[in-house]
């Protein structure tokens, strides 16, 4: 059971940093890794306010930019001493350990069970979300492109990610990620069905931008 002062605090401190970032990454994003961060830490021996915090936090860097976001998210983790009020030091570093392990281009498996477990609940694979925050990332930081130019550069990063050979790593074995991993990359080596759905998305997000 976590500690109702700890959801307290983060839901009055932390989960409001997300509602300021990209809108893959909005609080809608924290509020989704950290649901599945707590289903599949079920299957695991492992601290459940742990999994809590780590999974609230993974993404709080991106206040400073997303080059470094995984390990600003760890240097947020040992800094807040509010943490302090409720776990041991080991418990802290642990915990900033797995958020900054968590990020999909990291060329190192996560140290350990609580990076895993967020890693995974991070990578929400179903095929039209995965394009659709392609498109929305795209759309937020690179304006000047026009349309062709927005499609391949969002090609580009669904085949270096998510595409047989792509640097996505997924570390629990049996999760949904794998099934679902699978059908996306079965659409993106279909060139027809990813252009469809690429087009239908992109019109929609497109004109939501244009409302905002």
């Amino acid at each position: 059971m976590i500690r109702q002062e700890i959801i307290a605090y983060v839901e009055q401190n932390i989960l409001p940093l997300y509602d300021h970032f990209d809108r893959g990454h909005r609080r809608d994003h924290a509020c989704q890794v950290i649901e599945r961060s707590a289903q599949l830490a079920r299957g695991f021996d492992v601290d459940e306010e742990m999994v809590y915090v780590v999974a609230a936090y993974h993404d709080t860097g991106l206040r400073y930019g997303r080059a470094q976001h995984h390990t600003d998210s760890a240097r947020i983790i040992r800094a807040d001493e509010m943490l302090r009020e409720w776990f041991t030091e080991e418990q802290i570093l642990t915990m900033a350990d797995a958020a900054e392990d968590h990020r999909a281009s990291t060329d190192h498996a996560p140290r350990t069970i609580y990076g895993r477990i967020v890693a995974e609940a991070d990578r929400l694979i179903i095929p039209e979300l995965i394009v659709r925050r392609t498109v929305q990332y795209s759309l937020a930081n690179f304006p000047s492109l026009d349309y062709e130019g927005h499609w391949h550069r969002s090609l580009q990063h669904l085949e270096e990610k998510y595409a047989e050979g792509g640097y996505l790593r997924l570390w629990i074995e049996g999760s949904d990620n794998e099934l679902q991993l699978q059908a996306l990359r079965g659409i993106i080596a279909d060139r027809e069905s990813l252009r469809a759905l690429y087009d239908r998305i992109f019109e929609e997000e497109k004109n939501k931008k244009e409302k905002l």
